[in-house]
């Protein structure tokens, strides 16, 4: 295989709302930090260990606007893209960089609007634009989901 790829996927909780900036021409940006934890027990203690890996997840466009709609701190998500890295410089002049995920697809496995409709929405950035303002609605399995047909 002669290609390459970059693909991430993500399934964590929100650090913070969306963050959204707007631009000349109708284009925008979202931006939030998702927290992915693992969780292991040291051999040697026998205790539970959690470490925390934050990531800083970039939308735009549709799709950011629905997940500013949509999402809020603590809701859970599934987020699908690719690492982008951007270099800049701080106040002293000092090269600093810093890694995204740039989204392509985004699942709300829960939203906080679950209280009030249950519905979760999924979303393609390309489909986004085509949608409707109305909010998307994803049938959940249920817990019979045990009886497929293989």
């Amino acid at each position: 295989m002669s290609g390459t790829l970059n693909k991430v996927m993500l399934i964590g909780h929100l650090g913070d709302e969306v963050k959204m900036h707007y631009f000349d021409g109708g284009n925008c940006v979202g931006r939030f930090p998702l927290a992915t934890n693992e969780t292991y027990t040291n051999k040697q203690t026998n205790e539970r260990v959690t470490n925390t890996e934050w990531h800083n997840i970039v939308v735009r466009n549709k799709a950011a606007e629905i997940c500013e709609k949509y999402l809020s701190k603590g809701d859970k998500v599934y987020i699908e893209g690719r690492l982008k890295t951007r270099k800049w410089q701080d106040d002293k002049g000092a090269d600093r960089y810093s890694t995204e995920i740039q989204c392509t697809d985004f699942t709300f496995l829960s939203t906080k609007n679950d209280n009030q409709a249950g519905n979760a929405p999924t979303s393609n950035p390309q489909q986004a634009a085509q949608k409707p303002a109305s909010k998307p609605v994803i049938e959940t399995p249920t817990e019979d989901a045990d009886d497929l047909p293989f």
